[in-house]
């Protein structure tokens, strides 16, 4: 495995470049592949924090689009089509209070770039960072409208092939990617699912 530099080309230009991660490079090049989120968009970060995707998502959706942010560490970032609810998004309440400011519409897009603290133990790991990941996809029920898109993080380990099984039941197409701007090393990877088909309600 290789070592991580945090101060890596990615860190540093990030913060020259006044974003909060370097998270914020893997959406734009995710973004620029795949086209999953367009200006007017309705977008939901799933434990945003530090809030790399969420600029980056506010950028995309433009002043007619809206990004709601959700974690249980409260964030200070303000900018007008951003929101922030501050909670655990598995519970119901919480997916309650997100719907609650789109005026009865559903989110066109779903983020996740979540993973759990690391214990370095490479298969336990990988399970821990499946249920977030499973999570995330299932929260689709409640969150996400018909023909909307999803973008998940997942370490690959032996569950993500389950993860990505079940997904294609519910979505049109899903693609993986590992984007340039993760740190050498990483076991992470993206997938990317487009079209919900409703399957799940």
């Amino acid at each position: 495995m290789g070592i991580y530099n945090k101060k890596d080309f990615y860190y540093k230009k990030a913060k020259l470049e006044g974003y909060l991660s370097r998270a914020a490079y893997k959406l734009i090049e995710i973004n620029r592949k795949y086209s999953l989120i367009k200006k007017g968009d309705i977008v939901a970060d799933l434990g945003c924090a530090p809030g790399g995707f969420l600029q980056v998502a506010s950028e995309l959706v433009g002043s007619d689009g809206i990004v709601v942010g959700v974690d249980l560490e409260v964030i200070g970032l303000e900018k007008e089509n951003i929101f922030f609810v501050h909670g655990d998004f598995t519970k119901e309440e919480i997916k309650d209070k997100m719907l609650s400011l789109l005026n009865g519409r559903r989110f066109d897009v779903i983020l996740s770039d979540m993973a759990p603290k690391t214990t370095g133990i490479t298969f336990r790991d990988a399970y821990l960072s499946f249920g977030l990941a499973n999570e995330a996809f299932v929260s689709a029920r409640r969150l996400l409208k018909k023909g909307g898109n999803i973008l998940i993080k997942i370490f690959e380990g032996d569950e993500t092939k389950i993860l990505i099984n079940d997904m294609k039941k519910c979505f049109g197409a899903i693609y993986l990617n590992r984007p340039d701007s993760t740190r050498k090393g990483s076991k992470e990877i993206y997938i990317i699912a487009k079209q919900y088909k409703l399957l799940m309600e």
